[in-house]
């Protein structure tokens, strides 16, 4: 079931419906991502319309702003439910028994860490160098980390636009399997090498407060001046409300995506052919 918020479709769905549905899904199926728009993505996809498709071809797209949702819903505009990267990161790693787990990013004493507290998974890691998405080597070598690794969950812990880019490109790969999680920050949260925002804080919807208090020099124009147009965003989703009794349509798939990349696979849940 989707739900149209800010011209995209979302899938409705917890954090806990959502680990359900990555744990049922079979090991050797093709693979295929989920994405976690929140503000920043939202923004960024106004400016970058291109980029849609990336986001189009994933296999879930959650909405990762609790913010967002709160703000959607005093409005009263259909809002789906939030399902934030980190949470679902959280819930997953829980539930998970001995797997094989590939990770893209982080860096190597936060991923020690993350080993540290979880001893009972199986973490592969690569860290690829910076300025990923102006090195075709390095980008390249990334993506053919996971193809090679085929683990059944890889987590893409790059940021946003270049961990969505990445899974598009694994994607793009007819003999990669196994699910990518775009979750940026999230692992090292779990780590517990960066600090979460408190529990009041993020049934608030300010979680994003806490990280700007923390990082204001990083943080500060994104948050205070790419996001906020969202707002205005959600009040004119209200007056088409208002003026046609539904929302918006959803914004039209892209015909390209930045990079060399061939159109995504058609049916990412389609199975390869050397499935049994």
């Amino acid at each position: 079931m989707f739900v149209n918020l800010l011209g995209h479709n979302f899938n409705n769905l917890n954090p806990t419906k959502v680990v359900d549905e990555l744990l049922a899904r079979p090991r050797h199926w093709r693979f295929t991502y989920i994405v976690t728009p929140n503000a920043d993505h939202l923004a960024r996809l106004r400016r970058q319309p291109n980029l849609q498709l990336v986001y189009d071809a994933a296999w879930l797209r959650l909405l990762d702003s609790k913010f967002i949702g709160l703000i959607a819903r005093l409005l009263r505009i259909p809002t789906p439910q939030v399902a934030t990267g980190t949470d679902i990161t959280a819930a997953l790693l829980a539930r998970l028994g001995p797997h094989t787990i590939a990770i893209i990013g982080m860096s190597k004493a936060a991923f020690t860490a993350l080993q540290a507290r979880y001893p009972h998974l199986h973490f592969v890691h690569h860290q690829p160098p910076q300025n990923l998405l102006s090195d075709q080597l390095g980008f390249r070598r990334a993506r053919d980390f996971a193809v090679r690794t085929n683990a059944h969950f890889t987590f893409i812990a790059l940021g946003s636009p270049l961990q969505e880019l990445l899974a598009y490109a694994i994607a793009c790969q007819p003999h990669a399997m196994g699910v990518g999680l775009c979750i940026g920050i999230a692992l090292e949260f779990c780590a517990g090498t960066q600090p979460r925002a408190p529990a009041w804080m993020r049934q608030a919807g300010l979680e994003w407060l806490h990280r700007l208090i923390l990082n204001p020099r990083r943080l500060a124009r994104r948050y205070l001046i790419q996001d906020p147009p969202i707002i205005a965003e959600l009040l004119r989703q209200k007056v088409h409300q208002w003026r046609h009794g539904q929302p918006p349509p959803a914004a039209p798939a892209a015909i390209s995506a930045p990079g060399p990349y061939p159109p995504p696979p058609p049916a990412p849940l389609q199975k390869t052919p050397d499935d049994p």
